[in-house]
């Protein structure tokens, strides 16, 4: 099977690089970087960008501005297509997530000529604060027990847009139901042409109960107050590859260091096959990202593909050779005025079916699970999820002010409503369903219902649904995400 990923993994590149030219390279006088403008315009169909003038942007540095625009200065770009591309330039820069606001105008200056002005209103990007969060797999499943002894508390520092260059920045001080103590540092672009950047992150996680076996599908858990029963020493290097707008590709080593308590083996002998283990983790990722905002997308698509291959045989501990493929693909409507629909695909597939627990993910996690299905997880190596949205735009965005904030970044924000219909179904393959009583693996699910999304600033999303399952059973649940 790895060989046929492999297979598909090179023809997929193959079809990237001529996706990513925009054009022909035979007619490369009209093709530059963006794929939008084209220099060799008649004087008569087209405007020149006399000057892009900047404003707002106090900590963000101009050229990461610059880097998301669709235009240079003294680009000509055609009059049919020069609302679209300003259009698309402005989302582009919202979905860097470093502006709350930002609005783009243009000002003829003679016939042909034209002054453009970029202006955003930046957000608040240190957040050193104390945090308190739950540690299930989602909110509902905690609300069905309301143990806040799964709690996670501490210090948490994030640092974004870090020297105005949209650097980040991240101190992890977690300590409560899941430990962890770690630091991370992301640099967007290394080089003149801002196409290449690297991240390296590292820390040390322990917790005191974690789950050891899924049965009837729902997670048992293993806990002992006085010492650890999981430890994890982990790092990671990251190389990104950004050549144009929309498209971006990341290689990642990863290493890990895991130390299991003894009780865990014997409560499940394929939880892991040794007391300690280590492996290195080769993950590459490419996305394709043309959604027009990325928090709560309403139109265009995305598409990505993640390859992951743990265990190289190189170390003693190691015992681990699996390999995954993960891909999603999505698309977004506007069928009419305020009507819009979305759907999206999940798949997954493993080279090995016979996984070591702490290792294998099924649906129930992340995105990765069936709407209705929320209090459940369904343990297998492959699977395929199809997820539907039919939205109607109840309140359309709009923009308040809070007077008594003196600053932008907090006292301008805005909101919109959304009630939708839902529809998921998915199949998991799964080769251990029998050991655990797992009767939700190699079935179908289906689930569906209805919703309510509030969107509004800092790419904050709160939808409130009720679905039904395939078993009849139904009620209310609580997310913070985009659904597709």
């Amino acid at each position: 099977m790895f060989s046929n990923i492999f297979t598909f993994f090179l023809l997929f590149l193959s079809f990237e690089a001529i996706a990513s030219t925009g054009v022909p390279s035979e007619f490369p006088e009209i093709y530059n970087t963006f794929g939008y403008v084209d220099n060799q315009q008649n004087k008569t169909d087209s405007l020149t960008v006399n000057k892009i003038i900047l404003s707002g942007n106090k900590i963000t540095k101009s050229q990461i501005i610059y880097r998301e625009l669709l235009f240079h200065e003294s680009d000509k770009i055609s009059i049919a297509s020069f609302d679209q591309i300003l259009e698309q330039s402005r989302k582009n820069l919202l979905n860097t997530s470093l502006f709350n606001f930002v609005t783009i105008d243009s000002s003829l200056i003679d016939s042909n000529k034209i002054n453009i002005f970029v202006s955003v209103i930046e957000r608040w990007y240190i957040w050193p604060m104390p945090f308190f969060q739950l540690s299930d797999r989602n909110f509902n499943v905690w609300w069905e027990t309301k143990d806040f002894s799964k709690a996670d508390y501490g210090l948490y520092l994030n640092w974004d847009n870090f020297r105005g260059r949209k650097e980040s920045l991240v101190l992890m001080l977690r300590m409560g139901y899941d430990e962890t103590y770690g630091l991370s540092y992301k640099i967007p672009y290394i080089n003149k042409r801002k196409t290449i950047g690297i991240g390296i992150s590292g820390g040390f996680s322990g917790n005191h109960e974690i789950p050891y076996k899924d049965s009837t599908n729902k997670q048992v858990f293993l806990r002992n107050k006085e010492n650890y029963v999981q430890q994890n020493i982990f790092s990671t290097f990251n190389i990104t590859y950004r050549k144009n707008i929309f498209n971006m590709h990341t290689f990642q080593i990863n290493y890990n260091d895991y130390l299991f308590a003894d009780t865990l083996l014997r409560s499940n002998s394929n939880f892991a096959s040794q007391k300690h283990v280590q492996y290195f983790t080769f993950y590459y990722l490419f996305k394709s990202d043309h959604r027009d905002l990325k928090a709560y997308p309403l139109k265009g698509y995305y598409f990505d593909l993640e390859l992951e291959k743990l265990g190289f045989g190189i170390l003693e501990k190691e015992k681990i050779d699996i390999a995954f493929m993960h891909t999603s693909v999505r698309k977004f409507w506007q069928l009419h005025n305020r009507w819009y629909f979305a759907s999206g695909i999940n798949a997954k597939l493993s080279t090995s079916r016979n996984q070591p627990y702490f290792i294998e993910r099924g649906l129930g996690f992340g995105n990765d699970f069936v709407r209705s299905y929320e209090y459940y997880v369904v343990p297998g190596q492959n699977f395929v999820i199809l997820k539907s949205n039919l939205k109607f735009e109840l309140i359309p965005t709009r923009v308040k002010k809070i007077n008594f904030i003196p600053s932008k970044k907090f006292s301008m924000f805005y909101y919109s409503v959304y009630v939708n219909l839902l529809a998921d179904a998915a199949y998991i393959d799964d080769d251990k369903h029998l050991a655990g009583n797992n009767y939700l693996s190699n079935t179908a699910l289906f689930g569906t219902g209805i919703g309510l999304d509030f969107v509004t600033y800092y790419d904050k999303v709160f939808r409130l649904e009720y679905s039904i399952n395939k078993m009849g059973e139904s009620g209310f649940f609580l997310h913070f995400i985009a659904p597709i």
